[in-house]
């Protein structure tokens, strides 16, 4: 398999999600490894989670979230396969400390701790023009 990073080709991206329009959070893959991912997200004017110019934690979540779920697709395309679909199991825990606006441009570090029978913890910042703004630790799992 062909790697082709860095890549913000929109339809190659999403093939690698189980989300589709509008409720895509990621559009950028920047860099990849077996423990981790760097991912990108320019925040439209017709995302779902903006209100009053600003994109709620609960997009913020979606994003770190979609940015795992492109971790794992990214992994199976290398393997040959389709992507399976996945879920957030749990929060342990997750810190905004900036709310974004319109236009802004994040980019999320996912580092995969440990990887067990389809469960996977993980640790994620998002940055803002370099900035940390939020940062959490999740659980995911697999269908």
């Amino acid at each position: 398999m062909e790697n082709i990073l860095p890549t913000s080709d929109k339809d190659f991206v999403e093939s690698l999600i189980p989300q589709r329009f509008p409720f895509v959070m990621v559009h950028e893959l920047s860099e990849y490894s077996e423990n981790h991912l760097l991912s990108g997200f320019e925040i439209k004017e017709d995302s779902l989670f903006i209100q009053d110019g600003f994109f709620q934690a609960s997009g913020l979540i979606e994003h770190q979230a979609q940015s795992v779920a492109l971790h794992t697709g990214y992994k199976y395309y290398l393997l040959g396969k389709d992507a399976p679909t996945g879920y957030i199991g749990a929060i342990k825990s997750f810190e905004a400390f900036t709310l974004p606006e319109t236009g802004d441009h994040l980019k999320s570090e996912v580092t995969i701790l440990n990887e067990v029978m389809g469960v996977t913890l993980v640790d994620i910042v998002t940055t803002l023009n370099g900035e940390v703004i939020a940062k959490s630790q999740m659980k995911t799992a697999v269908k």
